[in-house]
């Protein structure tokens, strides 16, 4: 195919040095060479060209979510189907059809997520509601240091529609109420409102994930939940119901044996799935040290039980020689795998990261039941586009991100280290084989810690040091002991004699809570930093698949892409005014680059503002940094009185009101006006007022010479299913006197 492409190259060349003479072919010969060496590239590269397919899918879901507006349904199906009849056509000619299987795979991805969003569809509740009274069945219970958080399914609420009313409800318990059990249904009062939407353009989109959920709205239950005569749960809830029960008998049984409340929290959270219960202090130290992967049941978890049983399995089996001899007893215990992984899941209540885990595994086993290798590119490949259409949305979140990237990195950089390190192995003794051993260990941390950091940076802003140090000391320990005692407890508890099994789980627990702790008290064990744009870290996705996938030198032009994908956040400017979605909280940027709030906050939009501006520990922060009363700050940016501030940097002034009295003089005065009441006539280039706020969401401002450029929470999503209504008006609003967007 080169050879071909690089023949009509050169007559062309040929054709073009006629026309333009002597200059054309110095001109074109470099850009002909590196075409020409690239498609050569490409060529030797044949073997890989199947594991971009993934890649092709994930853009295609990339594609939908990235619409301002929903696309017509027939869409994406109709480009697959499209394709499809093409490559039909094309099939006996390569290069089209080459071209055709990765649009396909893009229409695949595409088509996916929007059928994923019109299977989602469900009412969502667009206004406070409340106090109302409701009536629903319980069907998931999540303790938190602060209480208890109740799924409600198949609600009823006064006051609402039947079609208006979402088919589940989130609400939160106080501490002091005992809450109910699963499957039962209750009556309570409860205050409800919508999910919340992004503090700021480009932050979490929990209306978003809760349209995918299944759940439209959240709320605080008031009272005590009062259980209700009704049938049991049938079907597949019946089931899931049973394994909700389990888990909180698996909690209360761990409580009972473990003392402190921190080691039995995180024993039941590795026996149950359920994290929340872990106190606050506790999950920043894991935060902090790296450590937070292993409370949250993933691929390492699900991987070490499925491992563990199978090799139970196999060594039991081959024990017996009769059985060893006659039945494949490696296939045997592969499936013993693959239903150990499953049910494992069902305990921990089948979130989707860890569904997800289990189709790894299950791929996995099922390669070494089909006499396949186990490990391979290929069946990564294979599994990222089959959780990918399985759940579109879940792409874009932090679990899917961190668990394939480490997954990618690490194959790929065995897939180069491998045969060194078998033929090194040769001519060593057992010493130089432990060392050899100890090294792998070391080398996995830091090819996933490394593969990892980028999504930790742009989902959380943060990024631990010692999370290669921290991960080297707690995977053995969970590997070796913490995992094969929590199977052991499995085994015991419906026999109630697993208080050993879990006391000695909890015995490697307190030594990962102490690696925890230690690794976070280290002096600059972590950091903040700002958010990473979207583009960053779609460059340094993209940079880092070309590193892994391809094997020849030019995949080392990936380092370019994931360079400048890290250093984008350093070079992209924040925003100089933040204006939430009611208006009631606003904040500047200092000349030193700080922001400073309306009013003191320790809120989820306070926090999520401090953290995306990459602020050392946001929560530290509450209180501090706030706007005078009256008076100078001390930059001089923001003066302010009893009516309002005024903000000025380059060379614009903006008018942030606490008072609507000020608007006359402030209209007449300022670039722009920023008030949470309704504007009333100001002629001000540029108004920001509640009913702004209100259709639009929250507002950044960041001021240039060359104008205000505004960006909007609703201007970013766009007009989604998910988005609650509403019509899009770009991202950006014009300042009227110069022009600028």
């Amino acid at each position: 195919m080169a050879h071909g492409v690089e023949e009509g190259m050169a007559e062309g060349l040929a054709a073009v040095e006629e026309e333009k003479g002597d200059a054309g072919p110095v001109r074109r010969g470099v850009g002909v060479r590196l075409l020409v060496a690239a498609l050569e590239c490409l060529a030797a590269e044949r073997e890989r060209w199947a594991l971009w397919l993934p890649v092709g899918t994930g853009a295609g879901v990339a594609l939908y979510f990235g619409l301002p507006s929903e696309p017509p349904l027939w869409l994406g199906p109709g480009a697959a189907v499209g394709c499809l009849a093409l490559l039909w056509l094309v099939r006996r000619r390569l290069a089209p059809a080459v071209l055709l299987l990765g649009v396909l795979s893009v229409a695949l991805g595409f088509a996916a997520a929007q059928l994923h969003s019109l299977a989602a569809a469900a009412p969502m509740l667009t206004r406070q509601l409340g106090p109302v009274q409701l009536t629903g069945r319980v069907l998931a219970i999540e303790r938190q240091p602060t209480g208890t958080r109740l799924m409600i399914g198949e609600p009823t609420v006064e006051r609402l529609a039947p079609e208006a009313t979402p088919e589940r409800v989130r609400l939160h318990l106080p501490a002091k109420v005992t809450p109910p059990e699963a499957g039962t249904v209750v009556r309570l009062r409860a205050m409800l409102h919508p999910p919340a939407a992004p503090a700021e353009p480009g932050a979490f989109d929990l209306q978003r994930r809760a349209y995918f959920e299944g759940f439209g709205a959240v709320g605080f239950v008031m009272g005590a939940p009062v259980a209700q005569e009704a049938p049991p749960p049938g079907g597949w809830r019946r089931v899931t119901v049973a394994f909700e029960r389990a888990r909180a008998a698996i909690a209360e049984r761990v409580r009972a044996v473990v003392a402190g409340s921190a080691e039995a929290s995180v024993t039941a959270a590795l026996l149950n799935g359920d994290a929340a219960a872990i106190p606050g202090p506790m999950m920043d130290a894991f935060r902090d040290s790296g450590l937070a992967h292993l409370l949250s049941i993933s691929g390492l978890h699900v991987g070490i039980a499925a491992g563990i049983v199978f090799w139970v399995v196999r060594a039991l089996l081959a024990l017996v020689p009769w059985i060893a001899l006659r039945w494949p007893i490696k296939k045997i215990a592969a499936l013993a795998g693959i239903l150990s992984a499953v049910l494992y899941t069902l305990l921990v209540g089948a979130p989707l990261p860890t569904l997800r885990s289990v189709l790894m595994t299950g791929l996995v086993m099922g390669a070494v039941i089909a006499d396949r290798s186990p490990i391979s590119m290929r069946l990564v490949a294979f599994a990222g586009i089959v959780t990918v259409l399985y759940d579109p949305e879940g792409m874009l979140g932090p679990s899917f991100q961190m668990s394939f990237a480490a997954v990618v990195a690490l194959i790929a950089a065995f897939e180069r280290f491998t045969p060194w390190a078998v033929r090194q192995r040769r001519d060593m003794g057992w010493f130089g084989k432990g060392v050899m051993a100890l090294g792998g260990i070391v080398f996995s941390s830091v090819v996933a810690t490394v593969a990892t950091t980028p999504y930790g940076l742009y989902h959380f802003q943060q990024v631990a040091f010692y999370g290669v140090l921290s991960n080297m000391v707690a995977i053995p320990i969970t590997t070796v002991w913490i995992m094969p005692f929590s199977l052991l407890s499995y085994l015991l508890l419906p026999f109630g004699l697993e208080g050993p099994a879990v006391t000695a789980m909890s015995w490697g627990v307190q030594l990962v809570i102490e690696t925890a702790e230690r690794t976070a008290a280290l002096p600059g064990a972590t950091a903040f930093l700002p958010a990473m744009p979207d583009a960053a870290i779609a460059a340094v996705t993209l940079g880092g698949l070309w590193l892994a996938i391809w094997t020849r030198r030019w995949r080392w032009l990936g380092v370019f892409a994931v360079v400048g994908g890290l250093v984008a956040p350093a070079v992209t400017p924040r925003p100089d005014i933040l204006v939430s979605e009611d208006g009631a909280l606003m904040a500047v940027r200092g000349a030193e680059g700080i922001l400073t709030l309306s009013v003191a906050s320790d809120g989820r939009v306070a926090n999520t503002w401090r953290r995306r501006d990459g602020m050392e520990k946001p929560e530290d922060k509450a209180g501090r940094d706030v706007w005078p009363l009256a008076g100078v700050s001390l930059d001089g940016r923001l003066r302010c009185d009893a009516l309002g501030c005024l903000y000025r940097a380059q060379g614009k002034t903006v008018a942030l009101l606490r008072q609507p009295d000020a608007l006359p003089e402030d209209c007449a005065v300022a670039d722009a006006v920023v008030t949470a009441t309704p504007s009333r006539g100001c002629r001000a280039p540029l108004v920001i007022d509640r009913w702004q706020l209100r259709r639009e969401g929250a507002h950044t401002l960041t001021l240039s010479d060359k104008g205000i450029r505004v960006e909007t929470v609703r201007g970013q999503r766009g007009d989604r299913p998910w988005t609650m209504g509403g019509r899009a008006t770009g991202g950006t609003l014009t300042d009227g006197r110069t022009g600028a967007r």
